[in-house]
Formats: structure tokens, C-alpha cells, sequence
């Protein structure tokens, strides 16, 4: 989800490979592989607990996201399963208007 963003904030740009269809749905993975290598080999980080600090905060975003987007799918499905439960329950469901 963050892998474009997490690239240009790291100064690793192959991650841009993420939004070439059917090629991103492996390259996330690669992304999650070898990005932690690619972005210690071309960040300016002063140490390692530093590199450390970034990338959990990096992990923090990706997990809050990931929730945030689990809350809102599933309240999309519950809004939409109630609209058509009371759409297709009720008494004028089906009946022709005349007028």
C-alpha cells in the first residue's frame, strides 16, 4: 500500500514497479523482501538503530492504514447488507407504481 511512498522516502525507486498492472502484485512482495537492503544501501543514515527508527515508523503507518482500511471495508459491507435487507424486505418490493 505505502511501497511507492515508502520508496521516494527512502530514495529507492523501484517500487515505482508497483503500479505496472500484474507485475505489482509480485513486486510487493519483492518490495518486502529486499527493500529494507535497498534503502540502508541508498539512505544517508548515520547508524543502524537510526535506520531502525525509520522503517518501524514506516511499519506503524503501513499497520495504521491497513486497520483504518479493514474498519472501512467492513463498514461498507454492513451499510450496503442493512440497505438491502430493508430495500429487498419491504412490503412495496416488486410492485409496479401506476401513475
Amino acid at each position: 500500500m505505502f511501497s511507492i511512498f515508502w520508496g521516494f522516502g527512502n530514495r529507492t525507486y523501484w517500487p515505482l514497479l508497483c503500479i505496472i498492472p500484474l507485475l505489482n502484485f509480485i513486486w510487493m512482495f519483492v518490495c518486502g523482501i529486499k527493500g529494507n537492503e535497498w534503502a540502508w544501501r541508498n539512505g544517508n543514515y548515520s547508524d543502524v538503530k537510526t535506520f531502525k527508527l525509520v522503517q518501524d515508523t514506516w511499519n506503524r503507518a503501513g499497520l495504521a492504514a491497513f486497520i483504518i482500511s479493514l474498519i472501512f471495508i467492513i463498514l461498507y459491507f454492513l451499510f450496503f447488507s442493512v440497505f438491502a435487507i430493508f430495500y429487498f424486505t419491504s412490503p412495496d418490493y416488486g410492485q409496479v407504481q401506476v401513475g
